[in-house]
């Protein structure tokens, strides 16, 4: 799916420009691995490839770039990881969002153009 009407807020910022099974749009590269997002990082070598693969540590990941909000794209589908694997985002004291992958980068998009601190680890769909 094509997002339309995406700005970049800032100069060389990344955006989510369209996503769908097997692969994420990030400005103009097509993205087909899991990844963390943020206005300034994209890390396509994020270790998860499923749901069922993340772990505390992948998550720590996600809190290098010190934002304000964390997105987590579970897939396909929503799905909430144990309190364990959480641990590392509830001790950072930073507000975690969990949705589906297609949600994350829609709401990825209208943070940033928020002009919020927000990182995204988005499980490929």
């Amino acid at each position: 799916m094509k997002i339309e009407r995406a700005t970049i807020p800032e100069e060389n910022a990344r955006i989510v420009r369209g996503y769908g099974d097997g692969y994420i749009v990030v400005n103009d590269e097509t993205i087909e691995t899991s990844v963390i997002l943020s206005a300034t990082t994209l890390n396509a070598s994020w270790p998860p490839e499923t749901f069922d693969d993340l772990n505390a540590t992948h998550l720590e990941a996600l809190l290098a770039t010190e934002p304000d909000l964390v997105l987590l794209g579970t897939g396909r589908s929503q799905r909430f990881p144990a309190p364990a694997i959480m641990a590392p985002l509830y001790r950072s004291n930073v507000g975690i969002e969990i949705m589906h992958t297609a949600a994350a980068c829609r709401t990825f998009n209208i943070l940033l153009n928020e002009g919020r601190k927000v990182v995204a680890g988005l499980l490929m769909i």
